[in-house]
């Protein structure tokens, strides 16, 4: 009993699985069927041939799933017809061919190839449309029909830049205008000027919301406008001590504009110095020199900077100086600049200079500037009338301007071109005279890339005294590393000199570089009565280390009428260090 009813439940769930197998292939095939049914197919024709060929050429689609898909084809199909100049094309008929085709039917009628604008001078300006149209009017601009539809999104890109993101524009009221013309009216929605509401800074928090408003020029209150804004925060990388991390981005809500500004803080603080050596013509022996240059930027989050320098010379020269910038004070436009240099020359005198001044930087690449600058030096020597030192003080008012480019991504040599110049005027005072002088002082270089690896860099500083008449210890001192090489540190003095510097580089990697070093320098000393030229030739290599940037200078250098000595040369090693 048991045995039979196995097999009996056995054989009926057997036929039960074949009549659903049997089933969903039936459905299946019915599906299919039915499927391959409903496909409609679309035919378009014009009043003749021609016309059958342009409806062709707008490449429309022709199989649809369902009847409503098909009907907007043909609409589609309409408006693409009058874009092309037919604004008058109309549908004849739309008859069912059979159970799965329709033939739609079209005169195209006259085409029409100029389309005259009209638009609100309220809210498009003329300027927008003068370089898309020859003819513009206050009320209408014209174009061809063909060109309407970039001109359309030319104008729609003008406006947003204009601070209105959402606007959106189109043809309205298309009409035959005359024989030859179409009149439109250009409606643009969403005409809502958008402006900035709020700043956030993400990454560096602490940026100086002075840079934003005077540096970056970027305003609560301005027009908003993403492709301006970009460009701005561009000149970011100009500052040492910020970059951007990525682009800006925008939130938009339904009474405010929030941009977001992604900032990080970089290592700006250096330690510069350099040691050099060569051999004293008295005696013979080596001798070193050098000096250590400390920076510190940035460190208060104001973009200030404060260097210091000293500096010890072959012939027994020392320099103390201190620098300190502080840019946007109070939140202005306007900066400060202190200055404090002591000059000892051996026991014979020593130099003071102060200086304190004002500048306001136009943009990222320029600023212009005025001081005051003190000058007092003493004679250390007993016999005042063996020397041409004396003691005396001076007060001079200055203009400066300075042009600086950099090169963003070149780590090597990231200033391509600098244009410093200053002009001081004032009144040297001794014992019961006064003279009046002026001073100049021009530094300008310039990186000229040829490709990749080969460039050539050209230098000249130039410094000058114009007086009646001059002491030794005002006179300028150049020569050394900073100056022409091949000469001791500030081992020349002059009342007029300009130095010449030429290198040609060739890099070897992105680390390392490989140097000329040809140098010409004429001056004057007015109080020797001598006019010199001077010539240095060498090379040198730079090369990004652990420790910082190291270079290395051999130079050789000598007079118009004296020949050249190898015991003259000077070895320089430098290194400069960011923290």
């Amino acid at each position: 009993m048991n045995k039979f009813s196995v097999s009996f439940t056995h054989k009926n769930t057997t036929l039960r699985t074949l009549k659903i197998v049997i089933l969903c292939l039936f459905f299946c095939t019915v599906n299919l069927t039915f499927t391959d049914a409903q496909n409609l197919n679309l035919i378009i024709k014009g009043k003749g041939s021609l016309e059958t060929t342009i409806i062709d050429s707008l490449n429309y689609k022709k199989i649809f799933s369902d009847f409503i898909s098909l009907e907007n084809e043909i609409e589609s199909q309409h408006l693409k017809l009058q874009k092309l100049g037919f604004i008058e094309n109309k549908l004849l008929s739309s008859d069912k061919k059979n159970d799965s085709t329709y033939v739609a039917k079209f005169s195209l009628n006259k085409k029409y190839y100029t389309i005259y604008i009209y638009y609100d001078n309220k809210l498009l300006s003329k300027e927008i449309l003068e370089p898309v149209s020859n003819t513009v009017t206050t009320e209408y601009f014209i174009t061809t029909i063909s060109k309407s539809e970039d001109i359309l999104n030319y104008i729609n890109f003008k406006i947003i830049e204009d601070g209105i993101p959402f606007a959106s524009l189109k043809l309205v009221n298309l009409k035959k205008k005359d024989d030859n013309n179409i009149y439109a009216e250009l409606v643009i929605s969403n005409n809502k000027k958008r402006s900035i509401d709020n700043i956030i800074v993400k990454g560096y928090e602490k940026f100086s919301k002075s840079y934003i408003k005077h540096f970056l020029k970027i305003k609560k209150g301005n027009d908003f406008n993403l492709n301006t804004i970009k460009e701005k925060i561009e000149v970011l990388n100009s500052l040492t001590f910020a970059s951007q991390i990525k682009p800006p981005e925008v939130l938009f809500t339904k009474d405010s504009t929030s941009l977001y500004l992604y900032i990080k803080k970089t290592k700006s603080n250096n330690f510069d110095g350099f040691l050099g050596f060569g051999t004293n013509e008295t005696t013979n022996k080596i001798e070193f020199s050098g000096y250590l240059n400390l920076s510190l930027v940035n460190n208060l989050n104001y973009g200030e900077s404060f260097n210091l320098v000293y500096k010890s010379d072959e012939n027994e020269q020392k320099t103390f100086e201190v620098n300190f910038n502080l840019p946007y004070i109070f939140g202005s436009a306007l900066g400060t600049e202190f200055n404090l240099n002591i000059f000892k020359k051996d026991s014979t005198y020593t130099t003071v200079n102060q200086s304190v001044g004002l500048f306001y930087q136009i943009n990222a690449k320029q600023k212009i500037g005025v001081g005051i600058e003190g000058i007092l030096s003493n004679n250390l020597l007993d016999d005042a009338t063996s020397t041409a030192s004396q003691d005396y003080n001076s007060v001079f008012y200055s203009l400066g301007y300075q042009y600086i480019k950099r090169q963003y991504y070149n780590l090597l040599f990231p200033v391509n071109f600098v244009f410093d110049l200053k002009i001081s005027f004032g009144k040297r005072n001794f014992e019961s005279t006064t003279e009046k002088q002026i001073l100049f002082n021009l530094n300008t270089f310039k990186n000229f890339n040829l490709n990749t690896k080969n460039s050539i860099y050209i230098r000249l500083n130039s410094a000058g005294i114009n007086s009646d008449n001059f002491f030794t210890n005002e006179l300028l001192r150049f020569g050394g590393i900073k100056s022409i090489r091949g000469f001791e540190e500030n081992s020349l003095i002059a009342s007029l000199y300009s130095v010449f510097n030429t290198e040609y580089r060739y890099r070897l990697n992105n680390n390392m570089y490989i140097h000329s070093i040809v140098d010409a320098a004429y001056f004057e000393n007015d109080i020797t009565q001598t006019k010199e030229k001077l010539f240095a030739f060498g090379f040198g290599f730079g090369v990004f280390t652990k420790a910082g940037l190291l270079k290395f200078n051999y130079a050789n250098g000598k007079s118009e009428n004296q020949k050249f000595k190898f015991s003259d040369s000077k070895i320089h090693l430098s290194l400069t260090t960011i923290f």
